[in-house]
């Protein structure tokens, strides 16, 4: 009787749970009551739950059917389970519908993607017709399992998913023939090239992507039939085009292949007249009258011509005083009233001319004879000379390396100053060119490794795709840059190469190995070659060249493997010579006593580096160094009255003391009093921000403290330096407080008539990246559909990149820990590139209105070349004190203490008494835990 009865509650047991199971169906509904933004459709939400669900009854009917107690049960339990297992799979199914439909369906609503691809938007259509029509039946009637096993739904998921791959395979066919047609579409995401393809119809709307296809440049000039007759750089600077470029009835490929042979045909015109007009004007007037690109160019090309000539006829010297006199004259004219755009022109020529003139005089004192001799061909010279009969042509020599002039357009942009260290470099990378080798830069943060590759690919004029590696990049992405690299002939520059993988570094030497190779069997530069490359037939043209940029012993990185190794030329990067590139930027900015200057200012950072304590976040490399020569220089042009003592000190106080903790601030006081004796600091009048900040501390119900108030000065004078800071400091000292303030001062201070005033609508966009994966904070690829999915980080930069119109300031604030696993992929965006690298292939590039914050406790575990990258604001508790505290809590007590001040004065009187006696007390007698 007992086993009898033990086995009927067994199979009651069994009896309920299928009820209790079927009975909580009746309670799990799809959300299908918004249309999805304009679609006019619905998608399928609370799909999480029905999977819950669904797996958690799986599991249990599955236990069912192996009971030996199931047998009155058993043909309900296997068509439970059937069914279960129908709707986990239809679900799937769906759901996988569901994520391709919403990636191709704003593709397929542009008409101009519909023209061009018809076979698969009449696919597409079907499906999207399938689908609203079942998505409407759901939106009526929303209960899951009624819907989930609604007959023949599972056969029409599994249709719409092999018609929508073949869509995609359609779409990814298509994009790579456009990327066929114009090599340079390879160095864009898919998205962002449909979006270019999607607006064929108006070049106007394809505006907006020049400068991610041509860097420097920022628009075309349109006629009225829509013909483009010029360029426009990012600093206005206007070039014209030798043949006008007709877009009307091409495709965006097609146009923009023209735009591209008009640009190297316009800046050649341009370098011709240049160098024709070079001696028949006075140079300050040639300097002012021609673009920056060809003044440089043509300058190098008259020094290249003029020092042969003294060679031979025995006259360095007196050659080296003319140069003399000339960079005397161009540092006169940058102090002179010029607009910004010769400003930076003329810095960029003062900074070439210093190592002309260096130049020079070495080969004078090594009392070099022949043009021959390795003192003058280990430079980089440049030559204008007859290619065949009829055409001439810009050619760069660098010891028995000839390279042909790129006619990339540069625009407008400051030059690096070359060292000793540069010049090696150079020569080592020009040297890997005429070996079919990549160049390798490795050394330690802040030596110039990266801009060092950039500089020499302007000095030819390249374009140079620079990319910051991550260890999610796979061989297909690096893949389909090789391809665009080898197809248009550029150079990349991969950033922090020894991040990716190891595994996939050993399928990019196979890679490498497949490019170098054919690149050797051509005889000439003129010469091109047709391989196939990861199953494409690509155009090679032997003028591309790959880069990498290596920090070894870093956190987070491999070992080359042998065979990629091989590959590249070594290239050991040292500590730059900071006086000397301090000596050139400072008379590149104007300044008389460059020399005497950049003396004290490498000897303020070598004591500092010597006394002041060891801190995670001191830095005092060369970005620190270029930092205060760009305070210098806006001073300068801010404060011409004051003398260049004065502004350099005042420079090295805005960008140093915000770092220091207050027990490291006499010493570095003491150091700038020895070093500039007598030379007093000017009183900063902050103006209307002093008394905007101490008015929004108000109204925050926050007392506006003197140190309170001068932490916002700091940050505000670092944002006009510095695009990447750091709020470092314990928390409970200010850190948010001192950025919600400022933003709200600078917002109120706004005028929207000057978008130059460095007072803007601020917005802050605020996210805490340790609370979610990498994957989720930049963006990844689903590793079956390879489908793209954004990242929160990289959304909110992209679309802080749109605003640009508006002069509005954005500042998107990290308020997490640092550490290198995730910041290291942000290298390229903190530093001088000012680029947002994803594993897509997109590059988001910052604007000037731009500023990335962190918000951090420390930065134990942040590695030097992050903390080179950033500026510092430190934040002490003990310097805020515990008084703003009591204030701010006092006026938030309840109305009716202030029917008796007296008790809110005896409760201050006794706040002020007891409470810091009792916090030292705990702090030191007690463990918090």
């Amino acid at each position: 009787m007992a086993d009898i009865g033990d086995r009927s509650g067994k199979e009651k047991a069994i009896e309920n749970q299928l009820k209790n199971m079927q009975v909580a169906w009746e309670k799990v509904f799809f959300d299908c009551s918004e249309a999805y933004r304009t679609t006019e459709t619905y998608i399928l939400k609370g799909a999480d739950e029905v999977m819950t669900i669904l797996d958690e009854q799986i599991v249990v009917t599955q236990a069912m059917q192996f009971s030996p107690f199931n047998k009155p049960f058993k043909e309900e339990i296997d068509e439970w389970n059937e069914k279960l297992n129908y709707i986990s799979e239809c679900l799937d199914q769906w759901l996988k519908v569901q994520r391709a439909w919403m990636y191709l369906q704003p593709i397929f609503d542009s008409p101009d993607i519909m023209k061009q691809l018809p076979t698969e938007g009449k696919k597409f259509k079907l499906v999207d017709g399938k689908w609203r029509q079942v998505m409407g039946r759901v939106h009526a009637n929303g209960h899951a399992l009624t819907q989930c096993t609604a007959e023949g739904l599972l056969q029409i998921w599994i249709n719409c998913n092999n018609d929508l791959d073949l869509v995609q395979k359609g779409l990814d066919d298509y994009l790579e023939t456009k990327r066929g047609a114009f090599a340079r579409f390879y160095f864009l995401s898919n998205d962002e090239l449909l979006e270019i393809l999607s607006q064929t119809k108006d070049p106007l709307r394809v505006q907006p992507f020049l400068c991610k296809v041509f860097e420097a440049m920022m628009k075309l000039t349109f006629t009225d039939a829509l013909v483009a007759t010029h360029m426009h750089s990012k600093e206005g600077e206007i070039i014209s085009f030798v043949d006008p470029v007709i877009t009307k009835g091409n495709g965006v490929e097609v146009w923009m292949t023209s735009v591209e042979n008009q640009m190297i045909m316009g800046v050649r015109e341009a370098i011709k007249i240049g160098v024709e007009s070079y001696p028949v004007m006075v140079r300050t007037d040639w300097v002012l009258a021609n673009p920056g690109q060809v003044v440089l160019n043509s300058s190098q090309v008259h020094w290249t011509a003029e020092v042969e000539e003294s060679i031979k006829g025995h006259t360095l010297e007196s050659h080296f005083t003319r140069l003399a006199k000339e960079l005397l004259d161009l540092v006169f004219l940058v102090r002179g009233d010029i607009t910004k755009l010769q400003r930076t022109s003329i810095g960029a020529l003062v900074v070439i001319d210093v190592h002309a003139k260096d130049t020079v005089e070495k080969l004078a004192q090594e009392k070099v004879e022949d043009c021959m001799s390795f003192e003058w061909i280990s430079q980089l010279r440049y030559y204008w000379e007859m290619d065949d009969r009829t055409t001439e042509n810009l050619w760069i020599r660098m010891v028995q390396t000839p390279f042909p002039y790129g006619y990339e357009y540069l625009g407008n942009s400051f030059r690096l100053v070359i060292t000793p260290l540069t010049d090696m470099c150079y020569m080592t990378l020009m040297g890997a060119q005429s070996l079919n080798l990549g160049g390798a830069p490795a050394g330690p943060a802040g030596t110039g490794k990266t801009e060092t590759t950039k500089d020499l690919a302007k000095a030819l004029a390249k374009q140079c795709v620079v990319f910051n590696c991550s260890p999610e990049m796979d061989y297909l992405m690096v893949g389909k840059f090789f391809k665009g690299l080898a197809s248009s002939g550029a150079w990349c520059c991969f950033d922090e190469f020894n991040r990716i993988y190891i595994e996939v570094l050993s399928v990019i030497a196979q890679q490498l190995l497949q490019l170098f190779s054919a690149k050797k069997s051509l005889a000439s530069y003129n010469e091109t070659c047709e391989l196939e490359f990861d199953s494409t037939m690509i155009l090679m043209r032997p003028t591309f060249n790959v880069f990498i940029t290596m920090n070894p012993g870093y956190a987070g990185r491999s070992e080359l493997p042998d065979n990629l190794a091989a590959l590249f030329r070594p290239m050991a990067m040292m500590v730059p010579d900071y006086a000397m590139i301090g000596e050139i930027s400072f008379y590149a900015f104007g300044f008389e006593k460059g020399r005497h200057l950049a003396k004290k200012m490498v000897t303020t950072f070598q004591l500092c580096s010597e006394q002041l304590s060891a801190q995670s976040h001191y830095d005092y490399g060369m970005r620190a160094v270029k930092t205060v020569i760009e305070a210098a220089g806006l001073n300068k042009r801010k404060y011409p009255e004051q003398s260049e003592a004065q502004i350099l000190q005042r420079a090295l106080q805005d960008v140093n003391v915000p770092k220091f903790l207050k027990d490291d601030l006499p010493l570095f006081f003491n150091i700038i009093s020895d070093l500039f004796p007598g030379v007093e600091k000017p009183e900063i009048d902050y103006g209307s921000l002093d008394q905007a900040c101490r008015d929004k501390s108000l109204f925050f119900n926050l007392q506006p403290t003197d140190y309170f108030i001068m932490k916002q000065f700091e940050l505000f004078d670092m944002i006009q330096v510095r695009h990447g800071m750091m709020l470092v400091g314990p928390t409970g000292s200010g850190k948010t407080s001192v950025l919600r303030n400022l933003q709200a001062a600078c917002t109120v201070l706004a005028d929207p008539k000057d978008p130059e005033s460095p007072y803007q609508k601020t917005t802050i966009h605020t996210l805490n990246p340790k609370a979610i994966t990498q994957n989720q904070l930049y963006g990844s690829f689903d590793d079956i559909t390879r489908e793209w999915s954004d990242g929160i980080a990289a959304e909110l930069i992209r679309n802080a990149v749109r605003d640009n119109l508006n002069p509005d300031h954005h500042w998107v604030m990290f308020d997490g820990p640092v550490d290198a696993l995730w910041i290291e992929s942000m290298n390229t965006v903190l530093d001088d590139n000012k680029k947002l690298c994803l594993v897509s292939g997109e590059i988001i590039a910052l604007t000037s209105k731009m500023r990335m914050q962190f918000e951090v406790e420390d930065l134990e575990v942040a590695s030097p070349a992050t903390v080179s990258r950033c500026g510092m604001i430190y934040l002490e508790p003990e310097s805020l004190g515990l008084d703003p505290f009591f204030l701010s809590w006092l006026q938030t007590l309840p109305e009716t203490f202030s029917f008796k001040p007296s008790l809110a004065e005896s409760l201050k009187k006794y706040l002020f008494e007891v409470l810091p006696p009792t916090i030292n007390y705990v702090r030191k007698m007690c463990t918090e835990l």
